[in-house]
């Protein structure tokens, strides 16, 4: 029998992220991007609600496209409030505007989102040692130090719980816990 974290449950759609996706190192400043939308879209939901709505998000947010989202105006702000393949919340929808504008002065500073964020834990992914599910906190000293610098560079729904969760999403950091069979599996192909 695998053994996986005990928060991904049985549902097919939370078992396949879990096992494909979450907690491997991404690069891609465009995947980088969707997924910080999509943490703060999740802020006061389940993960799972927002994973059954992300092929939506990615139709309703030009498959994440920030300069194009940046240049949304008010009816591309109603046209998203009227998508119920969407969470229908205006500061949510506007934090994205507000969050590809700002992924493009990052970019244009650091050449990369990736370059950016990755700073935070040194350029490579930091290896937890977590036993249970109890043991993981929800923020950290380096989730806290991007959710302060994001804030002051304009973005919104990126206090430093969305962006712990952001950051063990995009494998920033490695949280399966121990006895997950991904665990040893992430920690010995980023070696």
């Amino acid at each position: 029998m695998i053994r996986r974290c005990s928060w991904c449950g049985s549902d097919p759609l939370y078992v396949a992220y879990h096992d494909n996706e979450w907690g491997v190192p991404e690069h891609d400043d465009r995947k980088l991007f969707e997924m910080l939308v999509l943490e703060g879209a999740q802020a006061g939901l389940s993960w799972l609600t927002i994973l059954k709505k992300r092929d939506n998000y990615r139709r309703a947010f030009h498959q994440f496209d920030p300069a194009r989202i940046a240049c949304y105006a008010d009816r591309d702000i109603d046209r998203l409030l009227k998508d119920s393949g969407i969470v229908r919340n205006r500061l949510k929808i506007e934090a994205a505007i507000r969050n590809a504008r700002g992924f493009l002065q990052i970019c244009s500073e650091y050449d990369s989102f990736s370059a950016y964020l990755w700073a935070f834990v040194g350029g490579t992914p930091m290896i937890n040692n977590r036993q249970t599910l109890a043991d993981i906190p929800a923020q950290t000293p380096e989730s806290e130090k991007m959710s302060k610098d994001l804030k002051k560079r304009g973005f919104n729904f990126v206090g430093p719980t969305i962006c712990y969760a952001f950051m063990q999403a995009v494998g920033m950091v490695n949280d399966h816990t121990t006895d997950c069979f991904r665990y040893q599996q992430l920690i010995s192909s980023s070696a």
